[in-house]
């Protein structure tokens, strides 16, 4: 297993993040999960970069979570946003030589430590593309199971994305 760092993205970062997002947005096996395009996001000024770092430091309704190797590569990524009762983690990435090595179970590990930290949540939620079969067979083996509820992709109505979540454990 690789050695990284998990933390919240700082607002310096911002620069790294844009490249680690940008190389997510053009990566044909991650793009089916986003929703924002990559030709849009590369046109963004970095005033959008840099409020975007600033937001996930995590002082607020959101964390944005990374894992970095020792040199200093971001190499895996994913936001936690509160909404109420619940949290929701989007955004999710893992750069392709980075996959397989424990990095996403860290990330997803610090999330999870993240929403239950806030005592009026009881469930972490997410929504898994159909296409995207190794992301819900990680998740399932990390304790999230399908709601039964669905979302359509914007972009493909033919697609459906599944909501899966993870309760809270008893108190």
């Amino acid at each position: 297993m690789a050695n990284y760092t998990v933390r919240a993205v700082r607002a310096d970062d911002w620069q790294r993040l844009k490249e680690l997002r940008l190389k997510a947005l053009a990566d044909p096996v991650a793009a089916v999960a986003f929703l924002e395009q990559y030709e849009e996001a590369v046109a963004y000024p970095d005033s959008i970069w840099e409020q975007r770092a600033a937001d996930g430091e995590g002082c607020g309704d959101r964390v944005t979570l990374v894992g970095e190797t020792g040199d200093g590569l971001l190499c895996g990524k994913l936001t936690v946003l509160a909404e109420g009762d619940r949290t929701q983690l989007v955004g999710v990435y893992m750069s392709p030589g980075h996959r397989g090595t424990g990095l996403a179970a860290q990330l997803l590990e610090a999330a999870v430590e993240w929403s239950w930290a806030r005592p009026a949540v009881e469930r972490v939620r997410l929504y898994v593309h159909e296409d995207n079969h190794r992301a819900e067979a990680f998740y399932r083996r990390q304790g999230f199971r399908r709601t039964g509820r669905t979302d359509t992709d914007p972009r493909a109505s033919a697609f459906t994305a599944y909501e899966m979540e993870l309760p809270r454990p008893r108190r």
